[in-house]
């Protein structure tokens, strides 16, 4: 059975993004991002919310293009080939190796956890991850800590019932990001 893996980046006041959708303080230093490629080597399929998807088709296509660091160069070929599901109801199409799914979120998940293949790796959002985390079917959070406060915007997951998680282990990345592993207590 394939994992459903979360990784997201947050400000150290829980926050994904900016009061104004600011996404600019994320550092990607050597050692996160070894650490992000290590779980997109687990995985064989992106996974977003339909906010995210819109964020990463309008930039990842074209990325090297606009910037030329080491992380671009690396990861935007990776991102246009691997298979990509975006969980929406309003979005009518997607490209770069893509599939919409709809339907009831607990049936897709487990349709997508049976098939074959290695694990899934869902980045960012709130919406999605946190009606994936209430129904108990993320496997693995892994929550990068930035050390900058936004004062506010998206939480990293905002839940209405409450979701138990177990340390699995902490890592601190280019001696100022923490990344913390969590998963679900049985």
């Amino acid at each position: 059975m394939r994992k459903l893996i979360y990784w997201v980046h947050t400000s150290i006041d829980g926050h994904i993004a900016g009061p104004n959708g600011e996404f600019d303080w994320p550092a990607l230093g050597p050692e996160l991002a070894d650490y992000s490629y290590a779980l997109e080597d687990r995985c064989d399929t992106f996974v977003y919310g339909r906010g995210v998807w819109e964020m990463m088709a309008a930039y990842w296509p074209i990325a090297e293009t606009l910037d030329d660091d080491e992380h671009t160069k690396k990861f935007a070929p990776i991102w246009r080939v691997k298979p990509k599901v975006i969980f929406s109801r309003t979005l009518d199409k997607a490209d770069w190796n893509s599939r919409i799914l709809g339907g009831d979120l607990a049936e897709e998940v487990a349709k997508l956890k049976a098939e074959p293949g290695t694990d899934l790796l869902l980045t960012g959002g709130t919406e999605l991850a946190s009606a994936l985390a209430v129904l108990g079917l993320i496997d693995e959070f892994h929550i990068a800590i930035h050390p900058v406060a936004l004062g506010g915007g998206l939480s990293v997951l905002k839940v209405t019932d409450r979701v138990n998680l177990r340390l699995a282990g902490s890592k601190i990345t280019d001696e100022r990001i923490m990344v913390l592993h969590y998963e679900p207590m049985s």
